[in-house]
C-alpha cells in the first residue's frame, strides 16, 4: 500500500455496493465493465457484511444498493438489515425485473429506506427492446406497489438518442406513475454507453429541445415533484466535478471486493486497485496507491495545474480523459480550456453522421456473448 503524502484526506460518506454484475437486462448504456464476466466472484453475505461496518465506523452514511441487478441477490434482505442496525439510510437502485409486491414488504420490513425504479423508455416496445426483455408493463406495476407501500416513487430514465424524442411522453409516464421524483439521467459515456457512443449520443438540436421541454415540465409540477436533469457531459465547456473529488466522498465496492474510487475506475491503468477480500476498507480509504492517485492537485497537468476553477471540478473526470484521449493525467477534454477540446466536437460530429434507422450498425447490447468480445 502506498504512502498518502500530506494531503488532508476526508472520510467517506457515500458507500456504492456493486452487489452482482448479473442481470436479466442487456441494457446498451450499461455502466458495467465491458468485461464484466471476468469479474464473475461475488463476495459472500458475511464479506458484505464485514465492509459495511468497517465504512460506516468510518463515517459513511448513504449506501447505494446496485449492480447489475441488485435483486439477483437472495440475502439482499440481509443486508439491508445489517445496513439499517449500522445506521446507513439504504437505497436500492433496480430495473425492477422479476421484483414483486411481497418482496417489497420484505425490503421494508428490513429497513430498506428508498427505492429508485429504472425505465428504459415510455412505450412498451423501444424499453423492451432496450432492456432486451419484456419488462415494461411489469417495471410500471412495480413503480405502482412502491408507491403503495409507502415508499415516495422515485423514478429513472437514462436519456440517449433512442429515445429522447420521447420526452413528452416520458413526463407523461412520471404523471401517470405519480413519481415523487423523476431523474432524467443523459447518458455518461463510459462502459457499454462508450462502446455505442456513436447511436446513442443526441444531436445538438436534440439535446436543446429536450432540455427545454424538461426545464418547462419541472415548473409546471413544481412543489408535487422534483426532476433532475442531469446534463450529458458533451455538451458542456465546463467538466463535472467527479466523484465530488477523488477520494474525497465515494467508495464503489464491485462485485468481487475491488475497492474503486469511482465506478468506472476499472478501465484506468496503474491503479492496481486493492480488494476489501485483502485491506480493510481503512487501510484501503487513507493508503492504498488507487485512492491517493488523483487526490490533490499536484498530479496536474496544464491548463488544470494553473486554472482557478480547479477547486471546482478537479481536473474533471479521469476516466473521460483517458477513453478519449488515452491520458488519464491530461485536462477532461470537455473542457474548453483543454487542448484537446477538439475531440468532443469530433465525437459529436461522428454521432450525427450514423442514421439509427438504417440499422447501418446495431446496438452492442451488454450480455455475456459480447462481454467476451473485449
Amino acid at each position: 500500500m502506498a504512502g498518502s503524502s500530506k494531503i488532508k484526506i476526508t472520510p467517506p460518506r457515500w458507500l456504492l455496493a456493486e452487489l452482482t454484475y448479473a442481470c436479466p437486462l442487456q441494457c446498451p448504456y450499461c455502466a458495467n465493465p465491458l468485461d464484466y464476466q471476468r469479474h464473475s466472484k461475488e463476495l459472500s453475505t458475511e464479506d458484505w457484511k464485514r465492509v459495511l461496518t468497517q465504512a460506516r465506523k468510518m463515517g459513511a452514511v448513504q449506501l447505494g444498493l446496485s449492480g447489475g441487478e441488485p435483486l439477483v441477490r437472495k440475502d439482499l434482505e440481509e443486508i439491508v438489515q445489517h445496513a439499517r442496525a449500522l445506521g446507513y439510510y439504504t437505497n436500492l437502485i433496480t430495473s425492477a425485473y422479476g421484483m414483486d409486491e411481497a418482496r417489497i414488504i420484505a425490503l421494508k420490513e428490513a429497513g430498506l429506506d428508498h427505492i429508485q425504479v429504472s425505465i428504459q423508455a415510455s412505450s412498451r416496445e423501444l424499453s423492451d427492446y432496450l432492456a432486451g426483455t419484456k419488462s415494461f408493463e411489469h417495471k410500471k406495476q412495480v413503480a405502482r406497489w412502491v408507491k403503495k407501500q409507502g415508499y415516495p416513487m422515485v423514478l429513472c430514465v437514462v436519456i440517449h438518442r433512442e429515445n429522447i424524442d420521447e420526452m413528452p411522453q416520458i413526463l407523461a409516464m412520471a404523471e401517470e406513475l405519480d413519481a415523487d421524483y423523476l431523474e432524467l439521467a443523459n447518458t455518461q459515456y463510459y462502459g457499454w454507453a462508450h462502446a455505442n457512443r456513436d447511436l446513442l449520443l443526441p444531436t445538438q438540436a436534440q439535446f436543446t429541445k429536450a432540455e427545454k421541454i424538461a426545464q418547462a415540465f419541472k415548473e409546471k409540477v413544481e412543489g408535487k415533484m422534483k426532476i433532475y436533469y442531469v446534463v450529458p457531459d458533451f455538451y458542456e465547456d465546463r467538466p463535472k466535478a467527479c466523484m465530488n473529488g477523488w477520494g474525497t466522498t465515494f467508495l464503489t465496492i464491485a462485485p468481487d471486493g475491488v475497492a474503486l474510487p469511482c465506478h468506472s475506475a476499472r478501465e484506468l491503468p496503474e491503479l492496481n486497485c486493492p480488494n476489501v477480500n485483502e485491506f480493510s476498507i481503512e487501510e484501503i480509504w487513507h493508503h492504498s496507491k488507487a485512492f491517493n492517485f488523483f487526490r490533490g492537485d499536484q498530479w496536474m497537468q496544464e491548463p488544470c495545474r494553473s486554472c482557478d476553477e480547479k477547486e471546482k471540478d478537479f481536473g474533471g473526470c479521469r476516466c473521460q480523459a483517458y477513453l478519449l484521449q488515452g491520458d488519464m493525467y491530461a485536462a477532461d477534454p470537455v473542457c474548453s480550456k483543454s487542448p484537446q477540446h477538439h475531440l468532443i466536437q469530433e465525437a459529436i460530429d461522428s454521432a450525427a453522421k450514423h442514421d439509427n434507422t438504417q440499422n447501418e450498425q446495431p446496438l452492442i447490447f451488454r450480455n455475456s456473448k459480447n462481454s467476451r468480445l473485449y
